[in-house]
């Protein structure tokens, strides 16, 4: 996926010092908040060819409304007293996008009329925030590299390879950035630039290996990817802890409940992504007739919530193939197994095909690992799509 990112910076030239361009990347430019956005223009221009947007469309929007509260902690989009803080947690990501050459932009009055000028690479960003994550650090490595700036980067990683990395390398790489921003852009302030700085170098460092800046110091250890995130507070990888008091206690179930919307969020998005890619049933059957609006989850989400938002265990289906042949008698706590492995082989043949498209949708490596965590198989990754079925088709036999 990494060299296909590659290749979409191919022939463009996103060096600083020529365009002066300050906001290549800013202070709310993060993976989850960029997925989030990317998923927020996606929804707005869906099935809408050429559609222009603005700020306060994303901003108005009931999809936006509903879903920014959820996990990112904000108040109301419709609280005029952050109407400041909205502006820029909408518009930093589309000025990146934009500077990247996802969407394009045009100056009207005082703000910016959009559109998206690849909408692959914008539903590659929505998808999840790992996948946005890739996308900045190919993104960041390529403003670097124009800008003649990758050279330092590099030889901070050497100082630390070298066992010999301290507070003054990363003091040395910050005056080296500061000077550089000051010389380029419009920015003349440090505490603009030191800004900016944590968002370039810890993105480096996570996807080095390597220690990057916290709270304006060498951090102690490697900067993890939860470090990259918007939200201070990391509620996916809350650890379990064996005594607390009972404020301790109430936060600990409200940031699980934040986990709960989060998971309710990425599975809506993903089943949208499933429904719109197809405009047929996945599986060819008799029962495949008809209308196909149905989107369903190979390995139920009940038993297997960790498989609930991956694309390859959803599949489309008819009313008719899912709930009287995927679950019989409507049932959805019931599974069939037989037709489990229909929909296993019929979505092996949808991955494969949209690969051979060179999609960002699925991969395969995701689909061994449904498969291998939803029947408790282990499979390797080296298998091609013709070595998958067979596996599958022998574990189901001799069951």
């Amino acid at each position: 996926m990494l060299d296909k990112i590659k290749n979409f910076f191919n022939g463009s030239d996103l060096d600083i010092r020529k365009s002066n361009y300050s906001r290549f990347i800013d202070q709310k430019v993060t993976p989850d908040v960029l997925c989030f956005i990317a998923d927020c223009v996606d929804n707005l221009v869906t099935s809408q060819t050429g559609k222009e947007f603005t700020t306060r469309e994303i901003w108005d929007s009931m999809y936006f409304k509903k879903n920014v509260e959820i996990f990112f902690k904000k108040p109301s989009a419709d609280n005029k007293n952050a109407s400041n803080e909205y502006d820029k947690f909408i518009n930093q990501p589309l000025r990146m996008l934009n500077y990247a050459g996802v969407l394009e932009s045009e100056k009207r009055g005082a703000g910016y009329i959009y559109k998206v000028k690849d909408l692959e690479m914008l539903k590659y960003i929505a998808l999840k925030e790992r996948n946005a994550a890739n996308f900045l650090y190919e993104y960041i490595l390529k403003v670097l590299s124009d800008s003649d700036m990758l050279r330092h980067f590099e030889e901070y990683e050497n100082l630390y390879r070298q066992k010999k990395l301290t507070s003054a390398g990363l003091k040395d790489l910050k005056g080296k950035f500061q000077k550089f921003m000051f010389g380029n852009t419009e920015i003349n302030k440090p505490l603009e630039v030191n800004r900016i700085f944590p968002k370039v170098l810890n993105l480096f460092a996570n996807y080095r290996d390597l220690p990057g800046t916290v709270r304006g110091n060498l951090s102690k250890d490697f900067i993890a990817f939860y470090d990259l995130m918007y939200n201070d507070v990391n509620f996916r990888d809350l650890g379990k802890q064996k005594s607390m008091t009972r404020q301790e206690a109430n936060d600990l179930d409200r940031l699980i409940a934040k986990q709960e919307d989060h998971n309710v969020y990425q599975i809506s998005k993903a089943m949208r992504i499933i429904k719109e890619k197809y405009s047929v049933s996945e599986v060819n059957d008799r029962w495949g007739v008809g209308s196909a609006d149905h989107v369903h989850h190979i390995f139920p989400r009940a038993q297997f919530p960790q498989l609930a938002v991956y694309l390859e265990n959803l599949i489309k289906l008819t009313a008719s193939q899912h709930l009287s042949k995927a679950h019989p008698s409507g049932s959805t706590a019931v599974v069939d197994r037989d037709y489990q492995l229909v929909c296993l082989i019929s979505k092996s043949n949808s991955i494969e095909k949209s690969l051979a498209m060179n999609e960002f949708i699925y991969s395969r490596e995701n689909f061994i690992f449904v498969a291998n965590s939803g029947l408790s198989l282990s499979l390797p990754e080296s298998l091609d799509f013709q070595q998958i079925r067979l596996k599958l088709n022998d574990v189901y036999k001799n069951s």
